[in-house]
């Protein structure tokens, strides 16, 4: 009787080991298929700037009588205001993520998003919202951070999800208060630092929203190689006779991007 259970414990073990295994042989078959797939599909890279996302409702940073949303920016947007006045601070970026929350993507961020079936696409946005990823692109970078997202005030690497209000006193696990999860105008930009050799990496680039004006972002144009296609989508073209390679769709983000999936029919 003993040996009999020892014998059934002993099935039981094989069989829960045998199903990890098997679970484990199909992920990585999966993933081997997802890099695979990749290695084959050429590397399109897209800067995506306010543009995009004003067709969605969300106002751009920054209007023609240099104010955001009837703030000027030195109040709501750098880490002096932040020191002089954290609770107007706190309310301006309440309101900017109820706003994103309230907001859908366009029909630029869902073509950008099906670009993905014939191109390992990578989506480097200076938008604060996450429309990209709501409209089907799984493989986004944030340069100036993320509304739904907070931390703590003393360590940028303490950060979380957030969908409600930001209150004074709310306090991060290292005892800080919790502030925006969004880059500052007088700070600094990391991520730029990781979107650098993407760029370099591209087969084809692409800009779409964007006046290339808000550095560093801007300057990303510059890291990629001169030889390869380079596309660019805006209602008011900035200047650009510098960039090699180039085509010009001088229009809105949603009626841009379909005639650049057109477009980019030929370099599938």
């Amino acid at each position: 009787m003993e040996k009999r259970k020892v014998k059934l414990k002993f099935e039981k073990e094989k069989a829960r080991a045998h199903s990890s295994l098997l679970k484990a042989f199909k992920s990585a078959i999966s993933h081997f298929s997802y890099y695979f797939c990749c290695m084959n599909k050429k590397k399109l890279v897209v800067l995506t700037g306010a543009g995009i996302s004003a067709e969605s409702g969300l106002r751009t940073f920054r209007d023609s009588d240099g104010l955001w949303e009837g703030y000027n920016i030195e109040d709501v947007a750098t880490p002096r205001a932040w020191r002089k006045d954290p609770q107007l601070v706190l309310d301006f970026y309440n309101q900017r993520r109820k706003n994103v929350l309230d907001a859908k993507p366009n029909a630029a961020h869902i073509g950008l998003a099906s670009l993905e079936k014939d191109f390992d696409v990578h989506i480097i946005t200076q938008n604060i919202d996450d429309l990209h990823e709501r409209g089907g692109s799984t493989n986004v970078l944030h340069l100036h951070g993320e509304i739904l997202k907070m931390r703590s005030e003393k360590n940028p690497r303490l950060v979380t999800g957030i969908t409600k209000d930001i209150l004074l006193g709310d306090k991060a696990s290292d005892g800080a208060q919790l502030r925006p999860h969004i880059v500052w105008f007088e700070e600094s930009v990391p991520m730029i630092e990781v979107a650098v050799p993407i760029v370099q990496d591209a087969d084809i680039f692409i800009v779409v929203g964007t006046s290339l004006v808000v550095y560093p972002a801007a300057g990303l144009v510059n890291y990629a190689v001169s030889g390869i296609p380079k596309f660019i989508i805006d209602k008011s073209i900035p200047y650009t006779s510098s960039i090699q390679n180039l085509v010009t769709i001088e229009k809105h983000a949603t009626t841009g991007v379909q005639d650049l999936i057109n477009a980019l029919k030929e370099y599938r």
